[in-house]
């Protein structure tokens, strides 16, 4: 038969149908997949030790011939087979215990490539955790070691038989495969041809030669989905023709001028950034990203006054009510001096209400809308939608965001999230999207201690907690998980709560978790924020959103079992008032001493994100975005930055040259997104 790459590999020889449903659980199902399944690590066995200077203690490669073998059985009962080898220095043991059947494959007379420690046992012993047959009797070997790829294996399946699998076949393999990129892009690039590279991955001379094949394969992952980002990315703003709004300065300079407080450096450039895109012809498809505390409502109000003073209604949508309501408050508060009052739409209105919002929504007596999912019941119309504002916009699909920029004629869009992340995962998971960056904290915000403390410290803690509790501010405790028989080893959040009332008897607790309706959850939170709960016992439902100036105190129990990034968000609750605020992270956890302490010396957002990002590993992170992506195999987040920056401009020049890659020379380009993105073909199957 013929062979392509989409060949299924039970077809290979030394496969078969048992081997095949071994590497279907790899995701190897063709022989593409085999030819794309890379070595996790390599075992670096070019520089040989000769035998006779191996030393006990030390980790050495060493390529000898084989002079005698023989299987000694232990007092133990443990069978080890043993071979001797000799090269032109002497003469070194090598034993396998527990490998009687190595009898079967090391012959006297071959020669052997070894790697591992070496111990003594009765005299100087190698205990290989590798070999190679170099050479068979008669036959001639290299007179150096190898780079000996190692890969992800499965049950069934050593990752020797898949190494020994794929060498069986790689030339095979490589003669299939013609390049995408032309010559030009490589070079500009500094990336070797495919078919080399896929060679150097699997069959290296030296490491070296691994990392350049790598690479290769790395900027072809970034490339392929930078094509996807900006192919969606045409759409979004060219499919229709946005709105170009005029920069008429009438109710954005009154704002400025009442502002109770002076904009960042940071924030005006946002505005300005914003101002630019929405007076463009092309839509706004802007994302606004800053930690917390950075001012993304008030950037986002100017943009929302532009689309006004434009005779243009603005909507902003928020996850919950309780935001909503906070939303509400603040645009409320900063545009009285303007005559302008923001409508609230939340699910809690009595239907009365909601229909009279409904109706000035629809009339466009309502201007600036602030709601919930509410805002896109089919009920909900508008007069005239400009500009619609997404907040913590991960916290809503793909399809409701949509949903509510279906409410108008192609408005723009600003997304805005208090989720920092880092440049390299901004560009791969928003990649179809104009980013902007807050870093800088308005002055007057109250500086948040962070302290890492064991349970020794514990009583300590509660008296703290008592004594800013009596100067009448407020605290939370944080737990991991919701009730005991979740995990056993944990203090659980509805059993310490009881703990708490009592022991803070004087003190009121509420306590809120994953489980208990929308409805019960914001009752209990509108509690705290009007200070009748003193002390909020909490799993990490409170991580955004919720803004309580009064709160100047974070307890986080078991803080070795959240991320770095939830951390931060958590720790983001207190300090939003000017009175000094303390998060103190509760661990006995040895092992993760270290990761917490690094927490605890920046309140930087975008560093802690990328210390999240080094220790979870992009595949975890991705998952935060339903962009019908695949998880990155060969791409280094830590070194590959430069490379996924040169995919974003290569696609980005394809795509505006060739924005359904239709043309002869992007038909491979075009096939291999439509094969392996869930949303290549919906994106690409028109012109």
């Amino acid at each position: 038969m013929t062979l392509s790459l989409t060949t299924s590999v039970k077809y290979l020889k030394g496969v078969g149908p048992k081997r095949a449903e071994a590497l279907a659980r790899l995701g190897i199902r063709t022989v593409g997949d085999l030819l794309y399944h890379a070595p996790h690590r390599y075992l670096d066995a070019t520089a040989v030790t000769p035998l006779a200077r191996a030393r006990v203690g030390q980790e050495v490669s060493c390529v000898g011939q084989v002079v005698t073998t023989g299987v000694l059985p232990t007092r133990r009962g443990l069978r080890v087979f043993r071979a001797v080898l000799r090269d032109e220095s002497g003469l070194l043991e090598c034993a396998w215990p527990g490998q009687p059947f190595l009898e079967r494959q090391i012959k006297q007379g071959q020669l052997l490539l070894v790697t591992g420690p070496v111990r003594y046992y009765h005299g100087r012993q190698l205990v290989p955790r590798e070999f190679v047959v170099l050479a068979d009797l008669g036959e001639t070997g290299p007179d150096r070691g190898l780079v000996l790829p190692v890969y992800p294996a499965t049950e069934g399946l050593t990752h020797r038989q898949i190494r020994g699998l794929i060498h069986q076949h790689l030339d095979a393999l490589l003669a299939l495969v013609s390049d995408p990129h032309p010559p030009r892009l490589r070079a500009a690039v500094g990336v070797p041809e495919l078919r080399p590279a896929l060679a150097a991955v699997h069959r290296p001379r030296d490491l070296h030669d691994a990392e350049a094949g790598r690479r290769r394969l790395a900027f072809d992952e970034f490339f392929d989905q930078q094509l996807v980002q900006a192919r969606a990315r045409h759409l979004a703003k060219r499919a229709r023709a946005g709105i170009a709004f005029a920069l008429k300065k009438e109710l954005t300079t009154r704002l400025k001028e009442h502002l109770p407080f002076e904009l960042t450096d940071d924030q005006r450039r946002a505005v300005r950034e914003i101002a630019n895109d929405m007076t463009a012809p092309l839509r706004m498809h802007r994302m606004l990203m800053g930690d917390v505390g950075t001012g993304k409502t008030v950037v986002a109000l100017f943009a929302m006054l532009l689309a006004v003073e434009n005779d243009y209604q603005a909507a902003i949508m928020a996850p919950t009510e309780l935001l909503a309501e906070q939303h509400g408050a603040t645009l409320t508060r900063l545009l009285q001096p303007l005559d302008l009052r923001p409508e609230l739409l939340i699910g809690r209105l009595a239907s009365a209400e909601k229909s009279a919002v409904r109706e000035r929504i629809a009339r466009g007596a309502a201007r600036l809308v602030v709601g919930t999912h509410a805002l896109i019941q089919e009920s909900v119309r508008f007069h005239r939608l400009g500009l619609t504002v997404v907040d913590e916009q991960h916290r809503f699909g793909v399809e409701q965001r949509a949903a509510l920029v279906e409410k108008g004629d192609a408005p723009d869009v600003l997304l805005l999230t208090a989720t920092p992340i880092p440049r390299s995962l901004a560009l791969t998971l928003y990649g179809d999207l104009d980013v902007t960056e807050l870093r800088e904290r308005p002055p007057g915000r109250g500086a948040v201690k962070t302290a890492l403390r064991t349970d020794a410290a514990r009583k300590k803690i509660y008296e703290f907690i008592r004594a800013e509790c009596a100067a009448g501010r407020q605290a939370y405790v944080i737990y991991p998980v919701i009730d005991e028989s979740e995990r056993a080893d944990l203090k659980a959040a509805t059993t310490m709560a009881e703990d708490l009332r009592q022991l803070f008897a004087e003190l009121r607790v509420g306590l809120v978790h994953g489980r208990l309706s929308p409805e019960e959850r914001d009752a209990v939170m509108r509690a705290f924020r009007d200070n009748a709960v003193q002390i909020l016992v909490a799993t990490s439902v409170i991580e955004v959103g919720i803004d309580v100036a009064n709160a100047t105190v974070m307890l986080i129990e078991h803080a070795e079992r959240f991320g770095l990034a939830q951390l931060h968000q958590l720790r983001g609750r207190v300090g939003r008032g000017a009175a000094a605020s303390h998060c103190i992270l509760l661990s006995n956890v040895p092992q993760a001493a270290g990761r917490l302490k690094a927490f605890t010396e920046t309140t930087d957002g975008f560093k802690i994100a990328e210390l999240d990002l080094r220790e979870r590993g992009m595949g975890e992170l991705a998952g935060a975005r339903q962009s019908g992506g695949v998880p990155l195999r060969y791409a280094n987040f830590e070194t590959d930055v430069p490379l996924l920056e040169a995919a974003r401009r290569a696609a980005g020049e394809v795509i505006a040259r060739d924005p359904a890659l239709a043309r002869p020379e992007h038909a491979a380009y075009r096939k291999r997104i439509v094969a392996r993105y869930e949303r290549g073909f919906e994106l690409f199957r028109v012109g």
